[in-house]
């Protein structure tokens, strides 16, 4: 809270030196002694603001951008990665009630990770533990290759509202956290549009653990020509604990000590015999030529999404809209062989619209989920893919569930499944299929498949 309630006030940033005509670096400080004051900060004259270091947000803070005001990066004493940052991301102190409204971000090929501040936090505009958050009317449209452009992690009550942003990496990133919304968005990235990485690569996400119950809504996925990431990618992960002589690789995770550790590594595919237990209360430290870093202090062993609705999709960009996967490369593995199985729950696409005639998938799953339900869409040429993990055994019973959606297309639309091990029910009802020689074609592989359908004179197997 503010010392006082009754102190609580509205100044404008000018008067404490932020303006067009500043320097970076006087605006850096002015800006600073602006939200220290907490309240509401307004930024109202005209103008292009230069900023060249971070400015760290306090709780209880709304800062508030007037028509006509641009916030630019620029290099007066070295690079820095964040514009905006909550003030207890450097002390795992969660914030509460920031509201950062207007802002039109412009990058500047100012495109880099220092991780100065936090280690794998890496967004233009970044909050790590913070409760509710209300992000609105944010602009960006020369994200680079290297930053997010928003990354929020370990959240509690997120509002994300009129964003549009444009550039070569993820517009809005969440890590581990509960209760958000993504809303009226206008994407065109050449990474993700909207990223929900429970599980990350070790420069990804700061901190691990499940993301639930949020909405995703009033979104468009321009196409930009690259056809380059997806819509929203949603990652799971799990891990077991630390013991003698296991084999790690660069973004592997262990419990030990009732701590969370991952390694540190460069991304060239090498695996480590790991003998000595990390047991380091913070940081970062070598052990048998391997770099564990503390992640966390709360224990979790496994990390997914549980309870999200999308809807109001409209999906322009010819790539997959919605990925629900492991990573498994060299420079992340989610899942460590033989961990507990993440089971993610409750995933929903309503009144989403394939706006593309490409056969890219609407829908991509190599994880046990127990249900995906897609309602009142409009489908491409194809539908879903379903996958088998390398090392993973997918023992839970899955339901695909396509209520009052269009076959949009013309001739066949594409549904394919390969999983040996577990039971998956189709169900289809209130279908339109647009043209006569529309039907469903689906690869069943080996998987333990039913179908119960209302086109089922429309369904050929292959």
């Amino acid at each position: 809270m503010p010392a006082s309630l009754g102190q609580y006030h509205e100044v404008n940033a000018a008067d404490f030196g932020f303006l067009p005509t500043a320097t970076g670096m006087e605006n850096a400080r002015a800006l600073q002694k602006a939200v220290d004051q907490q309240g509401t900060i307004i930024v109202s004259r005209p103008g292009v603001y230069d900023l060249a270091d971070t400015v760290l947000l306090p709780s209880h803070t709304d800062l508030i951008f007037k028509a006509n005001t641009f916030v630019r990066k620029v290099d007066e004493q070295g690079p820095f990665t964040h514009v905006f940052l909550n003030k207890g991301a450097l002390t795992r102190t969660t914030d509460k009630a920031i509201r950062l409204e207007g802002l039109s971000l412009i990058v500047n090929d100012m495109d880099v990770r220092t991780f100065r501040e936090v280690f794998g936090l890496h967004g233009q505009v970044s909050f790590f533990h913070v409760q509710d958050l209300r992000i609105e009317r944010f602009r960006c449209d020369d994200v680079g290759a290297l930053q997010y452009c928003i990354h929020i992690c370990s959240f509690e009550d997120v509002i994300v509202n009129d964003v549009i942003i444009r550039g070569k990496k993820d517009g809005v990133h969440f890590g581990r956290g509960k209760r958000f919304v993504v809303s009226n968005g206008v994407f065109e990235t050449g990474d993700d549009a909207i990223a929900l990485n429970a599980h990350d690569y070790d420069v990804g996400n700061p901190e691990m653990g499940w993301i639930e119950d949020g909405v995703v809504e009033k979104c468009v996925d321009l196409d930009d020509g690259r056809e380059i990431g997806f819509f929203c990618r949603i990652i799971a992960g799990a891990w077991v604990d630390w013991f003698k002589g296991m084999q790690v690789q660069k973004s592997d995770t262990v419990v030990s000590n009732g701590r969370l550790y991952r390694v540190r590594a460069d991304a060239d595919g090498r695996f480590f015999n790991s003998t000595t237990q990390p047991t380091h209360e913070h940081g970062a430290k070598e052990l048998d030529g391997i770099m564990w870093y503390m992640v966390q202090d709360d224990v979790t062993y496994t990390a997914g999404v549980r309870n999200v609705v999308f809807r109001d999709i409209t999906l322009k960009n010819p790539r997959i809209g919605f990925s629900v996967h492991y990573d498994s490369g060299k420079f992340s593995r989610s899942y460590y062989p033989n961990a507990p199985l993440p089971l993610q729950q409750g995933i929903v696409l309503d009144r989403i619209h394939v706006a593309h005639d490409k056969p890219s998938s609407l829908l991509n799953v190599n994880t046990p989920i127990d249900s995906i339900t897609i309602v009142n869409s409009h489908i491409g040429k194809q539908l879903a893919v379903f996958r088998k993990t390398q090392d993973m055994v997918h023992e839970e019973p899955m339901t695909v569930f396509l209520n009052g959606c269009t076959f949009a297309k013309p001739g066949v639309t594409q549904m394919f499944f390969s999983d040996d091990q577990r039971d998956i029910h189709l169900k289809t009802a209130n279908s339109v299929m647009l043209y006569p020689d529309a039907r469903l074609e689906i690869e069943k592989g080996p998987a333990k498949l039913t179908v119960d359908s209302d086109v089922a004179d429309r369904i050929a197997y292959v």
